[in-house]
């Protein structure tokens, strides 16, 4: 029987939810991921799933720090609408972009609110500062090609920074 093992594609059936069982995300598409600390998916879980077959399940709880990260206050920026994209709403997420050295960095923030002329941007994650439950079964292990381990995911598939 095959296991789960370092530069394997592997494809799980997921959900997430809250600590409170509240349910995150249905997975209603798989997850496909390259196996072996290629950042395809949270390590907790990819531990959990190390030696794993097709049919087995999975459960971990993550910590924050091992999810979306900590809600860090200073990603909370109050800018003023005459300097942003117009017609802005709460709830909305907008483009940013700042220098980093020689580097740009892009990021995403959400408008939480909009009042007297200015509007509050947050910058984390909409789940950071909460803690999760993921529940995954294995559907599929196969070899990856040498094209996916030198790319570090599988084909057919992008990551979003």
């Amino acid at each position: 029987m095959k296991t789960i093992l370092k530069n394997n594609v592997v494809t799980l059936e997921y959900a997430a939810a809250d600590t409170d069982g509240n349910l995150i995300d249905t997975g209603k598409e798989p997850l496909i991921y390259l196996h072996g600390g290629y950042d395809g998916i949270f390590l907790p879980v990819e531990t959990a799933l190390e030696g794993k077959s097709v049919g087995d399940d999975v459960t971990v709880k993550l910590q924050p720090a091992d999810a979306f990260g900590e809600y860090d206050p200073e990603l909370v920026n109050i800018v003023p609408l005459a300097d942003l994209p117009q017609p802005l709403s709460v709830g909305m997420q907008i483009e940013g972009s700042t220098e980093d050295g020689d580097e740009t960095v892009t990021f995403f923030s959400t408008v939480t609110d909009i009042a007297d002329g200015v509007a509050v941007l947050d910058a984390n994650h909409p789940l950071a500062g909460q803690a999760l439950i993921v529940h995954c079964t294995v559907k599929n292990i196969r070899a990856a090609t040498a094209e996916e381990i030198a790319a570090g995911l599988p084909q057919g598939t992008t990551v979003l920074h």
